[in-house]
């Protein structure tokens, strides 16, 4: 099966403690940091629907705090 490669790359500045933490969990499930943080992502609830079709790459999705008061 072929692998779609992504868009857009994306640089992620992390404190000591997320990067220790991301790697121990990477280290224990035997996953590459980049499929954990996809799956973090697909995992997230988006509030504009009209925005969130995958296909895309140009649009702003704004993603919910869980805090309807802004």
């Amino acid at each position: 099966m072929k692998k779609k490669w992504a868009v857009k790359r994306l640089t992620v500045n992390l404190t000591t403690q997320e990067m220790k933490k991301l790697e121990q969990y990477c280290t224990l499930t035997g996953r590459p940091a980049t499929d954990v943080i996809r799956e973090l992502l697909r995992g997230l609830e988006v509030d504009n629907t009209e925005n969130s079709e995958m296909g895309k790459a140009d649009s702003t999705i704004t993603v919910g705090s869980g805090s309807k008061s802004q």
